[in-house]
């Protein structure tokens, strides 16, 4: 017989290092698998062959997910010799039950040996196959629960249950799997909201500072409820009366925390970030206007939401009234104030600033000083993020953590790049690190 190459692949006997084979040719261009020939393409058969073509028909059934069987054919000839006939896959990647969609479930064919695929190649993977919006994409993380999601929508009185996962897109119809949708509603969401306090104008002395994980639902509570709290009274005396007037309008940080939330994007894997100080409380979130749209575009109630089905759900809690509407409402609230919201967008930066009322105009910060301090937190904002620094954060994203090993893993990298890329976003501010030596681990800022 001839020899193993990029569509061929030799097996003495059947082990479950078969289904890899199946996934590797499934995930790039088919191939065929003859089980009962040795490395050297030597027909040597098999002592049972029938029973061994039912543990393979049934193993490949149950050991690889999304169903893989329609471009499977398995013929038992006439040599004791099982052929298996891959053909490319249309939904791709095809993984490891046991394992998961990430490189140690997921293979691919490089010729003549199937290897672990890079996360890289599984993203663009499930783009291909998926489609390019974050949202509808199948979510890397399969074991998903939502009890504050149940307990959400409970609150407002709107059906939650696994029969209406496919309307609200929380499942794909093609294989029912989790959607990344389903992950930011999920208990185990890793994307999060940073809030802190400052002391100073330009926000570099903390006073406090708080994240909040979990579920999207959670965090918009657990955030605004920090929020109402440094939210300050101040009051005034008009003969013997006293007038109370809060520091910013409730609804103006409800309506800046939805909009956080709801048109960030998640394809980053940075947290929504919320500073606080005397004068002001800025919301930063990831991504920047959807091609077409301008700021006057949004002040104007223009609107094209980047997560659709996620806006759609928020819409149906009565979160939101209406897509445009909420930029329009904070204008509104500081009509009569000289100091107005403002809002300032880069290519991958959205920041909405809501003045502080209570401020006298007496007391805001100088022209010169605020203009520096607003290049500043820009020029912050719009800090180079490489490709190898990207593929860093995705890996966070995903599973937490990562050490020196990983990242030259992922960037095909040597040990001294790696430290030097690692350091350079530890001084950018995008990772942390604890622990040294063989026990350094670094996680999301």
């Amino acid at each position: 017989m001839f020899l193993e190459n990029e569509n061929t692949e030799f097996k003495s006997q059947f082990t479950d290092e078969i289904y890899k084979e199946v996934i590797a040719f499934a995930n790039t261009d088919g191939g065929n698998i003859f089980i009962g020939v040795d490395d050297k393409g030597n027909g040597i058969g098999l002592d049972d062959p029938d029973d061994i073509y039912t543990r393979i028909t049934n193993g490949i059934r149950d050991a690889i997910q999304p169903d893989v069987t329609m471009f499977i054919r398995y013929m038992l000839q006439k040599n004791k010799i099982i052929k298996i006939e891959v053909s490319e896959g249309s939904y791709k990647p095809y993984y490891l039950k046991s394992k998961g969609i990430k490189p140690s479930g997921v293979y691919v064919r490089q010729g003549a040996s199937s290897v672990p695929a890079s996360m890289d190649m599984i993203r663009q993977m499930i783009k291909n196959s998926d489609g390019n919006t974050f949202e509808n994409m199948r979510s890397l993380d399969q074991e998903l629960t939502f009890e504050e999601a149940e307990k959400t929508f409970s609150n407002y009185n709107v059906e939650f249950s696994k029969e209406k996962f496919a309307k609200l897109g929380l499942i794909n119809l093609h294989d029912g799997q989790y959607t990344n949708l389903a992950f930011l509603l999920s208990d185990q969401c890793q994307h999060s909201i940073k809030a802190a306090v400052f002391a100073d104008e330009t926000m570099t002395v903390f006073k406090d500072a708080k994240e909040f994980k979990g579920s999207i639902f959670r965090q918009l509570n657990d955030a605004y409820s920090y929020l109402l709290i440094n939210n300050r009274t101040s009051a005034v005396f008009n003969g013997l009366e006293r007038i109370e007037s809060k520091d910013y309008p409730d609804e103006a940080i409800r309506e800046a925390l939805l909009n956080a939330i709801v048109h960030r994007d998640y394809s980053f894997s940075g947290s929504i970030i919320i500073n606080i100080n005397d004068y002001c409380m800025e919301f930063i979130s990831l991504g920047g206007l959807l091609s077409g749209l301008s700021v006057d575009d949004i002040c104007n109630g223009v609107s094209q939401p980047r997560n659709r089905d996620l806006a759609e759900i928020f819409h149906r809690l009565k979160l939101i009234e209406s897509y445009g509407t909420g930029i329009r409402r904070i204008l509104k609230l500081y009509e009569n104030y000289e100091r107005k919201p403002e809002i300032i967008v880069t290519p991958n930066v959205f920041k909405l600033i809501i003045p502080n009322m209570n401020v006298s105009n007496k007391h805001t910060v100088g022209q010169n000083e605020l203009e520096e301090a607003k290049r500043k937190t820009i020029d912050k904002s719009a800090m180079k993020i490489t490709h190898q620094m990207r593929l860093i954060l995705d890996y966070l994203s995903d599973y937490g953590e990562m050490g020196d090993e990983d990242i030259q893993d992922i960037l095909n990298v040597k040990r001294t790049r790696a430290y030097m890329i690692a350091r350079q976003m530890i001084d950018m501010g995008l990772i942390n690190c604890k622990g040294r030596g063989t026990g350094k681990r670094y996680y999301l800022q």
